[in-house]
């Protein structure tokens, strides 16, 4: 490998999307994971680690120019992220400064906690409390390093790679099989849907520029569209009839929460399908140079990966 390089930790659909987008532009990408997985490309080297190891990520962040740090916590619970996020995002941040390098972290909405109205750069980010609450933590850290940072924080995932997700392997294999759809919430409630390929190059564009460090952007994201329309659009780039969509009401989560954690803790985000959760990217775009993806040509994207699985 070059000397110099990109470091992506992680091979989910953000973090392996990344690697690619790198890998084909002919730079060279390190990714790190505990397994040792990722895509198979000459320019992406794979190497098994702990990324919150701080002797781990010393050597392997050698030479490296940019961070891409794309770690999940091993659950999605608000306990986990506390204990396991802070202090892996540190081992990070302080590796990274060691060698210069920026670090770019994919981000989510939950910073802004219930919207009430469209969510922009300049939208408090003070949410308390479980997963949103983290967050904040995570962002205020972020923000107090000396390392530099950039946050780009998309909606709720579509595209090529993406599994579990809800417009992911809960929606397409269920629209290409012409099964009724149910979704979580309103399913006429108006949802901005981030086009995974727009996000990692918005990461890459961020990295890259640095009069662009240190700030918090918004991943380039189409006019939002209700669950409903996109299970519309998945079917019209299939080519199929679309299915009959029916609800999950949030309160139903939120009883079955009551004895079971795992629904507990999806019930505590479910307001951001009982009502219009919509992201307004417009300023990052100018700041980016980057358009999003339209609809209809992420989904034919997105039918056309399912139907190779």
């Amino acid at each position: 490998m070059n000397q110099q390089h990109s470091v992506v930790i992680g091979a989910g659909p953000v973090g392996t999307t990344v690697a690619l987008q790198l890998a084909e532009a002919g730079r060279s990408v390190r990714l790190i994971t505990r397994s040792g997985s990722g895509p198979d490309h000459p320019l992406v080297e794979r190497r098994r680690g702990d990324a919150s190891d701080p002797v781990v990520l010393r050597e392997l962040f050698a030479g490296a120019t940019s961070v891409f740090d794309c770690m999940h916590g091993s659950a999605y619970d608000a306990e986990v992220w506390r204990r396991e996020l802070p202090r892996a995002e540190q081992a990070v941040l302080n590796a990274a400064g060691e060698v210069g390098a920026v670090v770019v972290f994919p981000e989510s909405l939950y910073a802004y906690g219930r919207p009430s109205g469209p969510m922009t750069e300049a939208s408090p980010r003070n949410a308390r409390g479980g997963k949103p609450g983290v967050r904040v933590e995570l962002l205020a850290a972020r923000d107090a390093s000396a390392t530099p940072t950039v946050s780009v924080a998309a909606s709720d995932f579509y595209g090529p790679l993406v599994r579990n997700a809800h417009a992911g392997e809960r929606m397409v294999p269920t629209v290409l099989a012409g099964r009724t759809m149910r979704v979580l919430g309103d399913p006429d409630a108006p949802h901005s849907w981030t086009y995974v390929p727009d996000f990692a190059a918005a990461m890459i564009r961020a990295a890259d520029d640095r009069a662009l460090w240190n700030t918090f952007l918004h991943a380039p994201t189409a006019p939002p569209v209700s669950q409903r329309q996109l299970v519309q659009a998945y079917a019209a780039a299939a080519g199929v009839p679309a299915p009959k969509v029916s609800a999950i009401p949030v309160w139903l989560l939120r009883g079955i929460g009551i004895a079971h954690r795992g629904t507990r803790e999806m019930a505590e985000m479910g307001f951001q399908f009982e009502a219009p959760f919509v992201l307004d990217s417009s300023a990052s775009e100018a700041r980016l140079g980057l358009t999003p993806t339209p609809l209809d040509a992420g989904a034919a994207a997105t039918v056309a990966w399912w139907r190779e699985q």
